[in-house]
């Protein structure tokens, strides 16, 4: 796989998003891309129940666990690597999780604009 080790949404190095549990589309706990994530897994994000609760509604159960994928299961304050439409999806739906900026995937801006990332923001001081 072809992983593309980029920049973040402020042009820098991007940063970890989650160790534990393992995140990201190539599972390196950074939300880096390429060209088989075609979902474009570029948000870092931390999990809250509203958001949960609006995946698992359009079909995503984020929450449960898969051991046979080794998927854990995410609860409120986890981090992870979300797919940037869903982010916005999210936003839409007044329910967008918070997100650290540093471990957020440049090519995020794709799909949603650095201002609504910014009003979301872990990382800003």
């Amino acid at each position: 796989m072809a992983k593309v080790e980029g920049k973040n949404v402020f042009g820098r190095d991007i940063g970890a998003c989650c160790r534990s549990p393992l995140t990201g589309f190539y599972r390196d706990g950074c939300c880096n891309t390429g060209p088989e994530d075609t979902g474009s897994h570029t948000v870092c994000a931390q999990m809250t129940k509203e958001f949960l609760a609006f995946s698992r509604s359009r079909g995503n159960d984020l929450s449960t666990p898969y051991p046979a994928t080794g998927f854990p299961g995410l609860s409120p304050g986890d981090k992870w690597c979300l797919c940037a439409a869903r982010w916005k999806e999210a936003l839409d739906a007044g329910v967008a999780p918070p997100v650290l900026l540093a471990g957020t995937h440049e090519d995020a801006l794709r799909f949603v604009s650095f201002e609504d990332l910014a009003k979301h923001a872990l990382d800003l001081n």
